[in-house]
This record gives structure tokens, C-alpha cells and sequence, in this order.
């Protein structure tokens, strides 16, 4: 069984993660960084990022598939609906006893609250789009995202 994060830490990723801006550049940069560190490592993944649900980037890496983009839709469209990365609304059900299935009753073939998805905060603003990296366990997808926020965080200064 995958050992999910609390949901006070996932809290604490998007207070950290939130951006002074968020431009097309940005999205180059942040999908750029996705990629090249799944190149290095060999990763099946998709990746994609959008502002306000416009494809900013969109890559698929060897060993991705057409599924993949699949889960990248309904795992975005879930970090919409919710305002949180889709682990979080997942891990949010976990900790509530309960599943995002039977809490929600959403369609699972449009929302799924699956780890991957993240918002893209600006900070005095909100949420502004949302990246996805799918292909990897779950915890895995959200981790991957979380690492390259952070460097980009780190990037921009």
C-alpha cells in the first residue's frame, strides 16, 4: 500500500508553492524542467500545464500513453472543482474515512483524485491553472510536480 502524505502536509506544499506570477515563459520553463529530469531518469510520463484551462504545454515522454492524457484531464479538472492538488482532495477523503468516489459521487470517467495534479497559485491572487505530470504511482506524480515548483520557486528568486 502507497503511503499518502497527511493532508496538513499537502496544506503546507500549497502555501509554500505559490508563485509572484505565472506567464507563458514560466510554463516553458516549468515544463521544461519536467521534462528534462524525466528524460534523465527514464520516466513514462505526460506532462501539462494550463492557465485559466489554456494548454500552456503539453509533452509525452517514451512510454506514455493516449491514457495518460485521460488521467491528465480528469485529474486537472478535479484540481479545478476543488482548488487543491488532486491528492489532496484525495488524501482529504483518506483522512474523513471515507473515498472521493462515495463523498463526491462525481462522474469518474471527468474527476478522479488521483496525485499529479497541482494548482497554480499566485500569490494575492489564487489559483490560475494547474500542471499535471501523469504515467508514475501517484504519490510519485505529486512529488515530481512538487519538486520542480519548488525549483522553479527557487529559479525566479
Amino acid at each position: 500500500m502507497t503511503d499518502f502524505p497527511a493532508l496538513s502536509e499537502l496544506a503546507a506544499q500549497e502555501t509554500e508553492l505559490q508563485l509572484p506570477g505565472f506567464t507563458n515563459d514560466d510554463a516553458w520553463a516549468l515544463g521544461s524542467a519536467l521534462v528534462a529530469r524525466a528524460q534523465a531518469e527514464q520516466l513514462p510520463v505526460a506532462i501539462e500545464i494550463s492557465r485559466h484551462s489554456h494548454q500552456l504545454f503539453h509533452a509525452a515522454l517514451h512510454g506514455a500513453t493516449p491514457d495518460n492524457d485521460t488521467w491528465i484531464a480528469r485529474k486537472a479538472a478535479t484540481v479545478h472543482r476543488f482548488g487543491h492538488s488532486s491528492l489532496y482532495v484525495g488524501q482529504r477523503s483518506r483522512e474523513a474515512g471515507t473515498t472521493f468516489e462515495a463523498e463526491f459521487g462525481l462522474d469518474p470517467q471527468q474527476y478522479i483524485a488521483h496525485g499529479g495534479g497541482f494548482p497554480l497559485l499566485v500569490r494575492d491572487v489564487g489559483p490560475v491553472g494547474v500542471v499535471v505530470v501523469s504515467g508514475l504511482p501517484q504519490v510519485e506524480d505529486h512529488a515530481m510536480v512538487v519538486a520542480a515548483l519548488r525549483a522553479h520557486l527557487t529559479d525566479r528568486g
